[in-house]
């Protein structure tokens, strides 16, 4: 999947009261978006909160992610303090077919369940840090561990995978599962056109449930 991320300004934690400006400026490549927004259903309470949204060369939306509860944080195996970190983050992907690249020279891959579990492994690792690694060899470290999580995902009937049955708009819905160090990753399908990723760490994934955001535009406003 040919696309591009573009970093939102990240909401400030709820407590500080995010500006309005930066939470109108976040929001609006959500708004942009031909698809509908997943997260968390109403049995999650917590604090959520924009991340970012990923385009295709011609700019058009194609993912994106909305976190649940504590803001994710580098994780330090020396630290016993990243244990008690509870997040999920909820990656919601376009079902695009195979089609055309913009300059006309080729064509763009089509996306799948498999993008929204690449793209949900990624994310979870853009949160984890070996504390034993030198930071010179991070680079090298996510290259490898970014390749691994593109294999597993193009492979969701392997060994690597599990599946669970999780509610999607209050409908059973068959998702891959699979756990790691660092934090466990899921995909699945939705009716509505979309593939929905997740990842999270602290929160169990056998009990979460997943609904259509029906007002993204809700995000713009700083939380009471």
């Amino acid at each position: 999947m040919e696309t591009t991320s573009r970093v939102g300004a990240q909401a400030p934690a709820a407590e500080d009261g995010p500006p309005v400006h930066s939470a109108r400026r976040t929001v609006d490549g959500y708004l942009l978006a031909p698809f509908p927004w997943y997260g968390l259903d109403e049995a999650f309470t917590g604090p959520r909160r924009l991340m970012q949204v990923g385009t295709a060369a011609d700019g058009t939306v194609e993912h994106g992610s909305i976190g649940h509860g504590d803001e994710p944080s580098i994780k330090n195996e020396g630290s016993g303090d990243d244990a008690k970190e509870r997040f999920a983050v909820v990656v919601t992907v376009a079902e695009n077919p195979v089609r055309r690249s913009p300059d006309g020279t080729g064509f763009m891959e089509a996306t799948s369940v498999s993008s929204a579990a690449w793209l949900a492994g990624v994310g979870l690792l853009s949160f984890t840090w070996p504390g034993h690694m030198d930071h010179s060899l991070r680079d090298d470290w996510l290259d490898q561990q970014t390749e691994t999580a593109w294999v597993l995902a193009d492979d969701l009937t392997g060994p690597a995978w599990s599946t669970l049955s999780l509610p999607v708009d209050g409908v059973p819905t068959p998702f891959h599962y699979r756990e790691s160090e660092f934090g466990w990753v899921l995909a699945g399908s939705t009716s509505e056109g979309v593939h929905v990723g997740a990842y999270g760490r602290g929160m169990s994934a056998y009990g979460l449930g997943f609904a259509k955001i029906k007002d993204i535009g809700a995000y713009a406003h700083p939380a009471g």
